[in-house]
């Protein structure tokens, strides 16, 4: 398997306060890891520091093989933050502008070829806005915008989806539809990096498991995971993981 993220001896620190502590982990291409831990923990760092937005005070972190912080555009890299919608609000764009971001890294000159107009046209079709093309960024739901981000990485043929708490805000039969696309896109070939409040969502739906709370307790295979004593090192006594039957 080739690594798309390698994490290694990796410490981060806030001024004074330590964030991260010697975290090592490898994500394979094709794998998708849901990344847990209390509020605090440190995840949202490290998903930030695999993507290049951050770098760490000791240890490496590389992606596709290279720093992670010194990749300039990642193209390869679809992130999408926690936020999105603030920035979103403030948007005076449409749906398939958003969109058509994604396709910027692969012409020089602004001037979108036929190819780009149909990967443009075929990623807001695969995560199911098509309907929602031309309405304007700001005024979708929670759900909507997480679909509009995930086409642009489409868009941009990223082989790399790092999402952060994609579905804090967005409704239960939202949810479930929106992780079926990330399972889809994962079938597919798309390595994805998750993280993600519900414990259960993540055993039920992600190929491996890492939690985290400053130090790395646990990265491996849900099943195993459940089964250890990482998830009461990282939160704590009378924690428990809920199974999804879905």
């Amino acid at each position: 398997m080739t690594s798309v993220v390698d994490v290694s001896d990796v410490t981060f620190a806030y001024g004074d306060q330590p964030v991260l502590e010697d975290v090592s982990l490898s994500i394979d291409e094709g794998a998708f890891l849901g990344l847990v831990g209390p509020n605090g923990s440190g995840k949202t760092t490290l998903l930030e520091l695999m993507v290049g937005l951050k770098r760490p005070d000791s240890g490496t972190v590389r992606l596709f093989g290279t720093p992670a912080h010194e990749r300039t555009g990642n193209e390869r890299v679809g992130y999408v933050p926690q936020d999105t919608g603030g920035a979103a609000s403030e948007m005076p764009i449409t749906v398939r502008e958003v969109v058509r971001m994604g396709r910027y890294p692969h012409n020089s000159f602004g001037l979108f070829s036929t190819g780009d107009r149909d990967a443009i046209k075929s990623a807001i079709r695969r995560v199911g806005i098509s309907d929602l093309a031309d309405r304007r960024v700001g005024a979708l739901s929670g759900g909507q915008r997480q679909r509009v981000f995930i086409a642009r990485a489409l868009a941009a043929e990223a082989d790399l989806l790092a999402l952060d708490e994609p579905t804090v805000g967005v409704d239960a039969e939202s949810r479930e539809a929106f992780y079926d696309l990330l399972g889809d896109l994962n079938d597919e070939g798309l390595t994805i990096v998750l993280i993600e409040h519900d414990i259960g969502v993540v055993t039920a739906r992600a190929s491996e498991v890492a939690c985290l709370n400053r130090e790395l307790f646990f990265h491996g295979d849900p099943a195993t995971f459940a089964e250890t004593d990482a998830l009461t090192d990282a939160y704590g006594r009378d924690q428990h993981v809920v199974t999804h039957n879905h």
